[in-house]
């Protein structure tokens, strides 16, 4: 049955309300997804007050200010910071320096960590067989992105998630000077899915990215071609000189004025209604209608993931490839492809847009040429494609 304009916008309709009312039921029985406790900005402290003193004013854990400022000893509990030779300032910063560290390891809930990344596991192993045999349909796609983004966003919250592991990464070593290593290893984590199968981490996991996927997706017709309303494929060079810029204003801010622009604007919230301001209902409002006519614009305009994974896909293991020799030249998988890489990949461009690995070019070869294979890339043969030698 053809997809009509009406059906797009019902759909589209559908599938946001869904997510909103889910995830507010979620949030409301669960008690929430937020990862982050509150942190003062200052605490109060003086040059002849103790440690004691000190965590009894400010209601903290002794031991907590005793790491904060490097004390070993009970009985340095009784010394003053006048004593310690720590200025006030010193002090302050040092104790709000450890409330940050010590916020970020106790709003880690392991348990749903580590059920994510299991079923993030078998997630991929799903998908990279069906891509590897063909056999994502449009319709096989549609479950697959529907299923992904209910699992890893509604149920299980918008944390973890490949965009906070740079944004956060970045703006906790800015704004509140920590490193935190379990989001260094989450990012490599991701980053070798990358580098093993192009984009996956992107394609199928991905909360966010996944709702994009799949809410372009309704916007085509029954062979996943072409859009009901006219869908745009935006031009590389303008896009990802967007998320370069973006991402390089989000570092320059960070650092001068201790201020997340991504938080401010944060995609993945979608999933935890409670937390949504005007300025963000606002901008997720126009990246999701955006989906209807841009494939994937948060990705590839602004994600700094996006950013990061486009960069290491280049070394990818397993990635789309041609078979030149069966190849008819007939265009249908640049056709069929949501933006301009199936296009750069088959003429071998110099610089390849962000693949997402959709299999979209796959299914759409008459003559089976595409394929989601290992290794390099054959050079075209001279003479196959005209653009090829322009």
């Amino acid at each position: 049955m053809k997809n009509s304009k009406t059906s797009v916008i019902l759909s589209f309709l559908a599938t946001v309300t869904l997510i909103l009312v889910l995830s507010f039921f979620v949030t409301q029985i669960f008690g929430g997804h937020s990862e982050k406790a509150p942190v003062p900005k200052s605490v109060s402290v003086g040059l002849d007050m103790t440690i004691s003193e000190i965590s009894a004013i400010n209601h903290l854990n002794p031991e907590t200010v005793k790491d904060a400022l490097n004390v070993k000893g009970p009985s340095d509990l009784s010394k003053t910071l006048r004593e310690l030779s720590i200025s006030e300032k010193d002090a302050n910063n040092m104790i709000i320096k450890e409330l940050n560290f010590e916020g970020e390891e106790a709003s880690k809930n392991a348990v749903l960590i580590g059920t994510k990344f299991i079923l993030w596991a078998v997630l991929f192993a799903v998908a990279f067989v069906l891509l590897r045999r063909g056999k994502i349909t449009p319709t096989v796609r549609k479950y697959l992105l529907f299923a992904s983004f209910i699992i890893f966003g509604v149920i299980l919250g918008p944390e973890p998630n490949s965009m906070s592991t740079v944004k956060d990464i970045v703006s906790a070593y800015a704004i509140k000077g920590i490193f935190f290593p379990p989001r260094l290893v989450a990012l490599l984590v991701f980053l070798l899915v990358v580098l093993l199968a192009n984009k996956f981490i992107c394609a199928w996991a991905c909360q966010f990215g996944t709702l994009q996927d799949f809410i372009f997706r309704l916007n085509r017709n029954s062979n996943d071609k072409t859009g009901v309303f006219k869908q745009y494929k935006l031009p590389f060079a303008v896009s990802n000189t967007i998320r370069v810029v973006f991402f390089s204003v989000f570092i320059v801010i960070a650092f001068i004025w201790s201020l997340d622009i991504i938080e401010l604007i944060n995609p993945f919230n979608i999933y935890n209604p409670a937390v949504l301001t005007i300025i963000g209902i606002v901008f997720i409002a126009l990246i999701l209608i955006g989906s209807l006519f841009i494939y994937r614009p948060w990705c590839h305009f602004l994600c700094p993931f996006g950013l990061v994974g486009w960069m290491v896909e280049k070394f990818s293991f397993y990635k789309i490839k041609v078979n030149y020799d069966t190849c008819i030249s007939c265009g249908e998988c640049s056709k069929a492809c949501p933006s301009e890489v199936m296009e750069a990949i088959l003429q071998q461009h110099k610089i390849t847009p962000d693949c997402f690995s959709c299999g979209s070019c796959i299914t759409a070869c008459p003559t089976k040429s595409i394929e989601f294979n290992k290794g390099h890339r054959t050079p075209i043969p001279k003479g196959k494609y005209k653009a090829a030698n322009h």
